[in-house]
């Protein structure tokens, strides 16, 4: 495994982040897809063997178990010093007032629950889920600084906002002298590729990297059009978005191109990601070894400007992709862990 600094940080990373959303207990996350605590050690184990160090799970995920089965998996099998952990906090994790958020009280609660529940005295990459839109920005950054001065906090990173928001965030940062956002974890692939307009220009001028996640489309460019798999079965919003001529077209390229060179469309799709040097590691969520087997393989594949070309070729602007700090999103994430705010 060759190794990769994080953006213009000292931070070796592999080019491959395993996504632990499907870890944990399904019955308090993602019933019909998710795995559970015996089923994920095996594919945590498989992915330090194959040199992959980099891991990034949440609070919210599956509430909380995802990080308690990481967690107790990298104690088993890894040196700590040598593997990198991300985790996120915004979502809602109880009932009743401050249960949610980017205030102060949140995120000094919030540290200690997620360093618990993963077993460590600190955290590599500390994410903000999403943008907190009734906390003002100082409050949340100068939190985010004083973690990184208590030493339970490593480096700090952002996910899914508006280019302007995460342009202010560090601007800020920078004037007060607060330790700042070093990566940008967005939605990004071939079928989702907004970023460009604006998030990704930003990130490739401040010298940030991003991480990202759904790098294939939920599963759309792993298989023709058409199949379909249980999770889209389950949660059928990918379908919905994901069901436009373009999409098709897309989808009929990267097969064809994938069958040109005998290799999976996951591969080929993920390949096209890493042609662009501001994205430091896609997020593969693995729920199968095979799924980590092939994303290493697409490590080896170089894709053509010619290749590059039909995949892209395609693609339509679109303004149905989740991601941006919309009052549905934040509701959905509510919803996802379970929980009610108080104001729900």
């Amino acid at each position: 495994m060759q190794y990769k600094k994080l953006g213009q940080t000292g931070l070796d990373v592999s080019p491959i982040c395993i996504g632990c959303m499907g870890f944990g207990d399904p019955s308090r996350g993602h019933p019909t897809w998710a795995i559970g605590d015996a089923a994920s050690r095996p594919i945590i184990r498989h992915a330090l063997e194959a040199g992959i160090n980099f891991f990034d799970t949440a609070n919210l995920y599956s509430q909380g178990t995802s990080e308690e089965t990481l967690g107790k998996a990298l104690k088993e099998y890894a040196n700590r010093d040598n593997v990198v952990i991300a985790t996120k906090l915004f979502a809602p994790m109880r009932t009743g007032a401050n249960a949610m958020g980017l205030s102060r009280k949140a995120i000094m609660t919030e540290i200690d629950h997620s360093l618990r529940r993963l077993g460590t005295d600190y955290i590599d990459l500390y994410q903000i889920h999403r943008r907190d839109q009734t906390t003002p920005w100082e409050e949340t950054l100068e939190a985010l600084h004083d973690l990184v001065k208590m030493g339970k906090v490593r480096y700090l990173g952002a996910s899914s906002m508006m280019a302007w928001e995460f342009s202010k965030a560090r601007h800020l940062q920078k004037t007060n002298g607060w330790a700042a956002f070093v990566s940008m974890q967005d939605n990004y692939n071939l079928l989702a590729r907004e970023e460009e307009r604006e998030m990704i220009p930003l990130c490739a001028d401040e010298g940030v990297q991003t991480i990202v996640y759904s790098p294939l489309a939920r599963g759309r460019l792993a298989r023709p059009w058409g199949a379909t798999s249980a999770r889209e079965q389950a949660e059928p919003y990918a379908a919905k978005v994901f069901s436009s001529a373009s999409d098709q077209a897309i989808i009929e390229a990267v097969t064809a191109v994938a069958a040109e060179r005998g290799v999976s469309q996951a591969q080929i799709a993920l390949a096209w990601l890493m042609r662009n040097p501001v994205v430091c590691a896609p997020i593969v969520g693995a729920l199968k070894t095979s799924h980590i087997d092939e994303a290493i393989a697409a490590l080896s594949i170089t894709l053509s400007d010619e290749e590059a070309q039909r995949l892209e070729s395609a693609y339509t602007p679109r303004t149905d992709i989740q991601g941006i700090s919309d009052p549905k999103i934040l509701a959905r994430m509510a919803a996802e862990s379970g929980v009610r705010t108080a104001s729900a």
